[in-house]
């Protein structure tokens, strides 16, 4: 089986982030820059797949600048087969990068498409939803079980009243969730195999694509500072507070 895995380059989740003081982005000086987690979790179930099928081929892709191999090389060194890099240096949004993803899907023909849920940078969760729809897959969100037996998934998704279990045929899309599996850590024979792996380029101009994004970030704001607590004498204060300040009764 072929299982492309798109992935998406993200800060660190321990980094701090600074918004620019125009509101334009953040600033990316001094950032650790790492795969999105839950695209971590796409890649390890692409490897338990290829690996109790006791073969395969796992591809990534990604869209973005010529930095964004490190990344590619770190799903390299995990395992994954080869990569692509789409480049481009400008902003997409969501139904861009699905439109350039149906495309590389349409020349490499995988048989799975496994991606994370969303990105942690902006939590959009829609990439997987827009490529399922652009391709006329079946798909399946917010995995947390999946099971493939011959040409057939069943899925086991978490929503909000507990656990749904749906199946389908291949092709198709599945989006992973934090509870799906916990990801390897690259070992060092991986990362010394990983630099002798096919990463191959592909200019976005060549795909010949319209890509004007429906969506525009006009401003980022930083989240207001949290405010200091105080102590309260007796419990009636504490009422009178919860009601005349917090409002929260």
């Amino acid at each position: 089986m072929k299982i492309l895995v798109p992935i998406k380059r993200v800060p660190d989740p321990a980094t701090t982030i600074r918004v620019l003081p125009d509101g334009s982005g953040i600033a990316t000086d001094n950032v650790k820059w790492v795969i999105n987690p839950f695209d971590e979790i796409a890649i390890e179930e692409a490897l338990r797949i290829k690996e109790k099928q006791s073969g395969g081929e796992i591809v990534l892709a990604t869209v973005g600048q010529t930095t964004w191999q490190e990344q590619l090389r770190t799903g390299l060194a995990m395992g994954a087969d080869r990569a692509i890099l789409v480049k481009n240096d400008g902003y997409l949004d969501s139904l861009g990068i699905a439109k350039v993803l149906a495309r590389v899907i349409s020349d490499e023909k995988p048989e799975l498409v496994l991606l994370g849920k969303q990105a942690i940078d902006d939590d959009s969760n829609q990439t997987g939803q827009m490529l399922a729809e652009l391709l006329g897959w079946p798909q399946a969100t917010f995995a947390s079980k999946v099971e493939i037996a011959e040409s057939k998934v069943t899925v086991i998704r978490e929503v909000d009243g507990g656990l749904e279990t749906i199946a389908f045929k291949l092709p198709a899309i599945i989006t992973t969730d934090l509870r799906l599996n916990e990801p390897r850590y690259a070992s060092l024979p991986g990362i010394m195999k990983a630099r002798k792996k096919e990463l191959k380029e592909i200019p976005l101009d060549s795909l010949g694509l319209a890509l004007s994004p429906k969506l525009k970030i006009k401003k980022l704001t930083a989240p207001p500072k949290r405010q200091a607590g105080k102590k309260v004498g007796s419990v009636a204060e504490l009422v009178s507070v919860l009601h005349t300040e917090a409002k929260v009764i």
